[in-house]
């Protein structure tokens, strides 16, 4: 059973940061999703890709893997870069 720990990055629409100082736990898919032969719809038999768990730390967020034999990937915080610009700068 493999499983990736993340941070959600902040919405680029949106001014504020809720919900990105939380870490989160996603399995990784165990089989391919395939197309229904009624409706079309892609799905598949693995009921994991729904569950996400969702953790204050990222220690507790390994902790919990470790306690459950979860073989885990933890993705590193990509870095915020402003971009400092001036209103006055749209006209140069």
């Amino acid at each position: 059973m493999k499983a990736r720990i993340f941070q959600k990055p902040k919405n680029a629409m949106q001014s504020g940061r809720a919900g990105t100082q939380r870490w989160f736990l996603e399995y990784a898919p165990a089989e391919a999703r395939k197309a229904d032969p009624l409706m079309g719809w892609a799905g598949s038999g693995d009921t994991r890709r729904q569950l996400r768990l969702s953790f204050a730390t990222r220690d507790e967020a390994i902790a919990y893997a470790a306690k459950n034999g979860i073989e885990v990937e933890v993705m590193p915080t990509p870095v915020r870069t402003l971009k400092i610009q001036a209103y006055a700068d749209n006209f140069r």
